[in-house]
């Protein structure tokens, strides 16, 4: 069963609505005992990495996390600022994140760009294709193993819009949210095998 982790700042319902309309079953996970049988786990984000980081732990989500993505395995998807806290730290309120992934997160320069992006932007992925999503950020994932980067946009500069680990996923862009090319990657990730 497909869980997408159900906490105060996310936008999970959003996230629920696209994956069954591409016809997957899937519940939303708010406790520890909801993640045992879950085939592939989503974090949404919508608000602060500070904020969610404190949803996890009010949850008490960070070690069922940690056992079913690091030691069992299990596909994880983080979406906006379920990706940011894949990293160590977010400068966004000084916060120490999940630390899955090396790297940190940083805030745009608002000197040079309107802050936060919002609007769609174009994604060029690691394999050479490239479609256009749906972004809302003002921080951005600067992670230091470059492999761990499997798409970028630019906002003045180029940054990092899409990481991908083994089992992680993140991106930075709503899927949910981008139309048919966003249901189409989401659907990549459900699909039995992953997005190859």
């Amino acid at each position: 069963m497909i869980k997408i982790i159900d906490y105060k700042a996310g936008n999970a319902p959003s996230v629920l609505n696209a994956v069954s309309h591409l016809g997957f079953q899937a519940a939303l996970a708010s406790s520890p005992p909801d993640l045992q049988d879950a085939t592939r786990i989503i974090l949404p984000g919508v608000g602060s990495a500070k904020a969610t980081m404190q949803s996890l732990r009010e949850m008490e989500m960070i070690p069922a996390l940690r056992h079913m993505v690091l030691r069992n395995r299990t596909p994880f998807l983080g979406i906006c600022v379920g990706m940011q806290i894949l990293f160590g730290h977010s400068e966004e309120e000084d916060t120490v994140c999940l630390g899955w992934l090396p790297g940190r997160v940083v805030k745009f320069d608002a000197s040079q760009v309107r802050v936060p992006q919002m609007g769609w932007n174009r994604v060029r992925f690691a394999d050479g294709r490239e479609d256009y999503f749906y972004f809302v950020n003002s921080y951005y994932a600067k992670p230091e193993n470059q492999a761990d980067i499997w798409g970028t946009a630019n906002y003045n500069n180029d940054f990092t819009a899409a990481v991908r680990r083994g089992n992680l996923y993140g991106t930075q862009f709503h899927m949910e949210k981008s139309g048919e090319a966003g249901l189409r990657l989401l659907g990549e990730f459900l699909k039995e095998g992953g997005i190859c």
